[in-house]
């Protein structure tokens, strides 16, 4: 493919994107790794599960991040900036203000949650310990996410990439030296992961302070403003709720074929995460560009941004399968998985692979209808892609854990089929502020 200003602009929002994204799961892949090297597969499995529910809570408020950079990035192509930055506010305090209660209800739950994923008793009760000391990071990543969002829509990816790298930096040396050197077990990857979160956050609150000063935007919360950033996002919820819903029931099947499947599977999910993210690197650009290019009433030039990214979206899964497969011999030293642990996950690292060229245009096209505003749509999109997949997995239940990440496969194809469709018709191209 020969570069085009269109692709420069794509690279010049995607690769730092892709740094920022890509920065999360590898700091994740090393809070595995030191807890696979000094507590065993037990506490492995338990990360797993405890990730999961934060994973979820997370996912679930990812629309502070999506949202906002449609929002903002619309608001900045139509020459409104000071609206665009009114948006970005509001969503910060939107973030700080859903974080607190996560605190509060989600700690008492802490154990109910956890067993449902039917873990043994050990691993449920590092699980739960995990879980409840990450809660008090959760309005610092939430604040990550919504000043993110800002920054996206203000076509500035370079910014959350240099906050990503030292947070996350910050993350897994914090993580070694509690775990490692101080002794302090799960706990004390969840203390570090807590304390990188928090200082992240404070990066963001003093970039968005100072970008509403020089607008003249106020930092005082508008009420008005809040309730809309989060009714706007009502959509995306539902979205992301079908996605955390998938996720979550492959998990809960996982732990119930046995403390190997889980940790195998366990791992397998931060790999694919991994990749994920790196893939997703072309939707946040997507995000960007369409919101500014519809907020400029200019639909040809969106039409041939989505055309070029579905077609970067493609190849980047291709090449990201093919490093999958060569490295796929590495993967289980990374994390000393024992024998058993270790056969499982070598398997699994095939449909992890193959499924790669798929999950490239699907984050794309995700991406590009997010931007657009076709929140609606999407989240009816969620609820036929999951009741498709969940009588696969009901399936896979009893073939193993590869016939698990097969099921997955099914939910993936079912998603390329409706934003692809949906992609080819004019009903997203809404222009204007």
């Amino acid at each position: 493919m020969p570069i085009t200003s269109r692709d420069r602009e794509i690279l010049r929002l995607a690769v730092p994107a892709f740094g920022a994204l890509v920065a999360e799961p590898l700091f994740l892949l090393a809070d595995y790794a030191i807890v696979g090297h000094g507590l065993g597969t037990t506490a492995v499995g338990a990360l797993g599960v405890a990730g999961a529910v934060l994973a979820t809570l997370m996912n679930l408020c990812v629309f502070l991040a999506y949202g906002t950079t449609a929002s903002v990035a619309r608001q900045t192509g139509a020459g409104r900036h000071d609206r665009a930055m009114r948006s970005g506010v509001d969503g910060v305090w939107l973030a700080l203000a859903i974080g607190v209660v996560l605190i509060a209800v989600v700690w008492p739950l802490a154990p109910a949650v956890v067993s449902l994923f039917g873990a043994d008793p050990g691993q449920s009760a590092e699980a739960v310990t995990y879980l409840r000391i990450s809660l008090f990071g959760a309005p610092g990543m939430l604040v990550v996410l919504a000043g993110t969002g800002v920054l996206r829509g203000l076509q500035d990816t370079v910014t959350p990439l240099a906050v990503a790298v030292g947070s996350f930096a910050l993350n897994a040396a914090l993580n070694a030296w509690f775990v490692l050197g101080l002794g302090w077990g799960i706990a004390g990857s969840a203390w570090g992961t807590v304390l990188a979160q928090t200082l992240g956050a404070a990066v963001y609150l003093v970039v968005v302070a100072r970008g509403a000063r020089r607008l003249g935007t106020s930092l005082v919360p508008n009420v008005a403003g809040v309730r809309q950033a989060g009714t706007a996002g009502l959509a995306l919820l539902v979205r992301t709720v079908c996605l955390r819903v998938v996720l979550v029931a492959a998990t809960m099947i996982a732990t119930r074929m046995g403390q190997a499947e889980l940790a195998a599977y366990a791992i397998a999910t931060q790999v694919w995460t991994l990749l994920a993210f790196a893939l997703d690197a072309i939707a946040i650009a997507g995000q960007a560009i369409t919101g500014r290019s519809l907020g400029a009433g200019d639909v040809a030039a969106t039409r041939a941004a989505t055309r070029r990214m579905v077609q970067w979206g493609l190849w980047s899964g291709a090449v990201l399968g093919l490093l999958v497969l060569a490295a796929r011999p590495l993967v289980p030293g990374l994390f000393d998985a024992d024998p058993q642990v270790t056969g499982l996950l070598l398997a699994l690292l095939w449909p992890v692979a193959l499924f790669q060229p798929v999950c490239g245009i699907v984050f794309v096209l995700d991406g590009v209808l997010i931007g657009a505003g076709d929140q609606r749509y999407l989240a009816w999109a969620g609820v036929w892609t999951t009741l498709a997949y969940l009588p696969a997995a009901f399936l896979a239940a009893g073939l193993g854990v590869v016939a698990l990440w097969c099921a997955l496969g099914v939910w993936m194809i079912a998603r390329l089929v409706t934003l692809t469709r949906r992609a080819a018709g004019t009903a997203w191209l809404v222009t204007g502020a």
